[in-house]
């Protein structure tokens, strides 16, 4: 009797081990179980941990509650501008009611993935190709709401779309390279006509400015040459200054005169009111002060011409 007994105890006790072990559910931390009686939805959703389910009777389902990173497969369309491109995204989702996401919809996921594939083609055909360029926040925002909205009946929340990468033909590759480039170009000639406007001014300034002593003007030519010349590398055409041909002449006319006093009286008495008149003009000169200025000026030009010739000759 006592044998018997204790086979008994026994064998319910076999029979209770395997029931829990058949009804025995373990939850992490990251799921949801929702549980089906008889085929109809029971009770609330299954917490973490340790379960129990009927066996035969009762069927749990588990939901995972963590983000869904999902890629969005490139999808070819025509902007609103008739440019054809390829744009690929990627969606971050998670499931906020489990009960709904089992039961409203088959698989929540390739639901999701089907609603932005199209939502993204819309996208596509509403925007412009500088939208899809420049204008991405406002794009992901829109095509958020858009996959958004029939996803609040499947238990799941949209939490942000990022459009990653716009595939161009290479026409229209090459067409964008070439209008950069005339734009980089147009702004250089802008440039190079202002500073050319501002040169123009400054050396109309520098104009009048030596207007009013003509000399300066040489002078500053005779500088510009002694610049060169340090370089010892270069050839230089020289312009010879009017006074310095002046001197010349004033140099040739006392020579032939001093030759015509060796001819004759006559040509002695030609000579002195040569050299009178010559002496004559000179005190005139001196008097007046602007010809003493010119004076001033060739001896000036004289010595520069002599330390040019020296800094050549070295």
């Amino acid at each position: 009797m006592v044998e018997e007994l204790v086979g008994v105890v026994a064998a319910v006790g076999a029979g209770a081990l395997v029931y829990v072990a058949s009804a025995a559910r373990v939850v992490k931390q990251y799921e949801r179980g929702v549980v089906f009686r008889l085929g109809r939805l029971h009770g609330d959703v299954r917490r973490p941990g340790f379960n129990l389910v009927i066996p035969a009777v009762d069927r749990m389902r588990k939901v995972n509650l963590q983000i869904v990173t999902m890629p969005i497969p490139a999808q070819e369309g025509i902007t609103r501008d008739n440019v054809t491109v390829r744009v690929d995204a990627v969606v971050y989702f998670k499931v906020v009611d489990p009960s709904a996401a089992v039961v409203n919809v088959e698989d929540y996921r390739f639901a999701v993935s089907q609603m932005a594939q199209t939502s993204l083609r819309s996208i596509i055909g509403k925007s412009e190709l500088d939208d899809l360029l420049s204008n991405r926040e406002k794009l992901n925002q829109g095509l958020e709401l858009m996959i958004d909205s029939p996803a609040v009946e499947w238990g799941v929340t949209i939490d942000r779309v990022e459009i990653k990468d716009v595939s161009l033909p290479d026409t229209m590759k090459r067409s964008m390279a070439r209008q950069a480039e005339a734009d980089r170009e147009r702004r250089a000639r802008l440039i190079n006509a202002d500073a050319e406007y501002q040169a123009s001014k400054k050396l109309a300034q520098a104009a009048h400015q030596m207007a009013d002593t003509p000399s300066a003007l040489q002078l500053r030519l005779l500088q510009t040459v002694m610049a060169v010349a340090a370089e010892k590398n270069s050839t230089l055409v020289l312009p010879i200054p009017v006074e310095l041909l002046r001197f010349l002449e004033r140099g040739a006319q006392t020579t032939t005169e001093g030759a015509g006093r060796s001819q004759g009286a006559g040509d002695a008495e030609t000579a002195d009111r040569a050299r009178t008149t010559d002496r004559a003009e000179i005190e005139e000169r001196a008097a007046d002060p602007t010809e003493q200025r010119a004076v001033d000026l060739t001896e000036q030009a004289g010595e520069a011409m002599e330390r040019l010739r020296r800094a050549v000759e070295q």
